[in-house]
């Protein structure tokens, strides 16, 4: 029988997909004040890898990723996939998006996406989330999955994430492996 174990917090990620920067800039210290200093963010890349958000957003997005200093309890996912919902639609104009915030973690093993879309990898939280292990740490790099997101897949964004996962390492007092 395996023994449970104290599970180490979790250091929290966000993508933000927006056409208005400026929008971001107004967000970003209320989601600090919340959620603790943004210790990294990827600069802004052209974000055109799928159609999803076109009709609702426009096609000229710009997406960034970005961690928080401060760790998280993975039970509060749900929670902040909730808050970040409700910024979202706080913004929305004529009920569509403006901006988007998708929140996550990462830990030594993975990264996980919290979403509300049920699917067969996604695992059930509460409250209507699920999680969705996207990256696997294997070796010295983090690893795509078959369903993970073609910009998730690029380079320079494994590289990020792999940074966000050594600051992690580091604060938490474990050796990079």
């Amino acid at each position: 029988m395996g023994k449970t174990k104290i599970y180490h917090p979790v250091k929290l990620i966000m993508g933000v997909s927006t056409a208005d920067i400026g929008l971001w800039e107004k967000l970003r210290p209320q989601l600090e004040a919340v959620y603790s200093p943004i210790d990294l963010q990827l600069d802004w890349y052209k974000f055109d890898h799928t159609k999803y958000y076109t009709k609702e957003m426009g096609s000229n997005l710009l997406k960034c990723f970005v961690s928080f200093e401060e760790f998280i309890n993975v039970e509060a996912l749900p929670g902040i996939k909730h808050a970040t919902n409700a910024i979202e639609k706080a913004y929305a104009v004529d009920g569509k998006r403006r901006i988007n915030l998708d929140p996550g973690y990462i830990n030594a093993p993975k990264l996980v996406l919290a979403t509300t879309k049920d699917f067969s990898h996604r695992i059930y939280l509460q409250d209507g989330i699920f999680g969705d292990i996207h990256l696997k740490f294997r070796g010295k790099n983090f690893k795509p999955q078959e369903w993970t997101y073609p910009d998730y897949r690029e380079p320079f964004v494994l590289k990020f994430f792999e940074k966000v996962r050594d600051v992690y390492m580091e604060q938490i007092g474990l050796e990079s492996v």
